[in-house]
């Protein structure tokens, strides 16, 4: 393995001059010990290879950890990490069903939090929006079928939204009435 030129800051292009003197077993060896390294890492790879029969587990479960915490272990909210699992995913596989389903999945669990614990939290609910603005950009261009059945989750997301505030489920309602006319 050849010696990089040392760098303040390295780069992907320094790594991957790196990584051209590896040969096959080198390799593998390399994403092992990347494996073994994270639990982040070993979902990525999980994912990326369609290794388990629910590959949106993992993420779905970050997503209701942090915007469905428990009060009780005094947990706190965490849009930043919630959008961060989405994004995750995104990078590992990025299947356009996939995506809806988790961005969908993010409105039901912070709908239905909000709605359960009477949270006020206008920047969680900016973020809720936002969110559903962009599954409902997803959800666009998939099968008719498909689309319908996200649309009807997210009209329950709307109708649930309307007891928040904010203008939250007003500005669903327009959102959905713009998306909505796409489908039959």
């Amino acid at each position: 393995m050849k010696t990089a030129t040392k760098k303040a800051v390295p780069s992907w292009i320094d790594v991957k001059s790196c990584l051209t003197d590896f040969d096959r077993a080198g390799l593998i060896a390399l994403v092992q010990d990347l494996y073994t390294a994270s639990k982040d890492n070993q979902t990525f790879l999980h994912t990326r290879f369609a290794l388990s029969e629910d590959v949106l587990k993992p993420y779905k479960a970050t997503l209701d950890r942090w915007l469905c915490p428990r009060w009780e272990k005094n947990e706190n909210t965490s849009v930043a990490k919630a959008k961060k699992a989405i994004s995750d995913y995104k990078k590992a596989i990025g299947l356009p069903e996939g995506l809806a389903e988790l961005m969908v999945f993010y409105c039901e669990r912070a709908a239905d939090f909000s709605y359960e614990f009477g949270l006020q939290d206008e920047g969680y609910f900016y973020a809720l929006v936002r969110m559903f603005e962009q599954a409902l950009k997803t959800i666009d261009p998939l099968p008719d079928a498909k689309r319908q059945e996200f649309i009807t989750r997210l009209s329950t997301v709307c109708r649930i939204s309307y007891n928040f505030g904010y203008g939250v489920g007003g500005d669903m309602g327009v959102l959905l009435a713009e998306y909505a006319d796409n489908v039959e």
